[in-house]
């Protein structure tokens, strides 16, 4: 079982977009939901950086492209047919 992590500010107004979004694709893959959640200022040092919310399989960012910054950000991910979510 690959290694899920949810990382996010406390105030951000898409972790309970990203929550469905990691319980939709667990039922797509048939497996038992089950991630780690971290808010970003006490994130692991490999997911600092990163903006809110960011899933990570393995320790790799599911959204290639994406560099870590200083500055605290709101992250977007592109949806199936090309929206941004």
């Amino acid at each position: 079982m690959p290694k899920v992590e949810l990382i996010y500010d406390a105030d951000c107004p898409n972790v309970a977009a990203a929550r469905e979004a990691l319980m939709r694709a667990f039922g797509v893959a048939g497996v038992v939901p089950r991630w780690a959640e971290h808010l970003a200022a006490e994130a692991p040092s490999y997911a600092r950086g990163l903006g809110s919310p960011t899933i990570l399989v393995d320790e790799r960012d599911v959204s290639a492209g994406s560099e870590p910054s200083p500055e605290a950000c709101c992250r977007l991910y592109e949806t199936g047919d090309g929206r941004l979510g």
